[in-house]
């Protein structure tokens, strides 16, 4: 079954994450702060105006909107909710700080705890990822060099994913600020079943874009991720054939979760 998103809203989502994106690099453009929050997680002025971007963009949608730079609605109140945006305004923050380019702005609409329509924007290269269920994932390069106005303009600069990319080796992508001991069982346990394995490190949800592109084969995770880090590039891996799967149930990562930490999974 897919899911319809008008063009409007289509339109809009992608010009609120570009402009979100280009508000994240005139931050990164310039010295900036770095907070830190409870959880010892650095928080930037990059987050902030990102996230106030997004959220009053979304606000003419009708539908919620769950943030990582907001207060948290109480499950009591949001377990009722049947659509709901998922937002983190700078996925990455730690490469953000690093200035390593490796960073993203991730947007979700999660349907009956499950995510439908997702986008990635990579600022520094002005890359666009988008997917929605049933309808294919996309890669649009310069990104940033658009208003989106209507949906022809958009399907001339849009790339179906997955790209035809030439005979490699198995390919795993992993964290490259999280490559946890298990991470490492994994890929030797697939090197003896492979042969030769590559390995790729990438930082934030740019890891599900270089599987959904067809360059990777395998993104494993056993460190903690929470809901908005990796709703958006789950439907951008499903709508190119692979599957984002709880380690230890198999079945897909769910959403809109009393805890909203993710289990280990893995993209397959």
């Amino acid at each position: 079954m897919g899911f319809d998103i008008p063009e409007k809203l289509l339109l809009q989502t992608i010009n609120i994450i570009v402009l979100a994106g280009k508000s994240v690099m005139q931050v990164y453009s310039k010295p900036f702060d770095v907070e830190y929050k409870e959880d010892h997680s650095p928080l930037t002025e990059a987050d902030k105006i990102s996230n106030e971007i997004i959220s009053s963009g979304l606000k003419s949608t009708q539908y919620p909107v769950l943030s990582e730079e907001m207060d948290e609605t109480p499950y009591e109140e949001r377990k009722a909710w049947k659509n709901f945006w998922l937002v983190d305004p700078l996925d990455g923050t730690k490469e953000f700080v690093k200035r390593n380019g490796e960073f993203t702005v991730n947007i979700a609409l999660i349907n009956d705890g499950l995510p439908v329509f997702g986008l990635i924007y990579l600022p520094v290269p002005q890359t666009l990822y988008y997917a929605i269920k049933g309808h294919g994932a996309y890669r649009i390069l310069n990104a940033g060099n658009y208003t989106y106005q209507w949906n022809d303009q958009l399907m001339k600069v849009a790339e179906k994913l997955p790209l035809f990319i030439p005979k490699r080796d198995y390919t795993i992508v992993a964290s490259r600020s999280h490559l946890s001991p298990e991470t490492e069982a994994y890929i030797n346990k697939e090197q003896k079943k492979h042969g030769k394995v590559n390995t790729v490190s990438a930082g934030s949800s740019i890891k599900f874009c270089i599987v959904a592109e067809g360059k990777a084969d395998a993104y494993p995770r056993f460190a903690p991720t929470m809901e908005w880090d990796t709703a958006a590039g789950q439907i951008i891996a499903e709508e190119t054939g692979k599957k984002v799967l709880n380690i230890e149930t198999n079945k897909p990562l769910s959403y809109n979760k009393k805890i909203l930490l993710n289990p280990s999974f893995l993209v397959v």
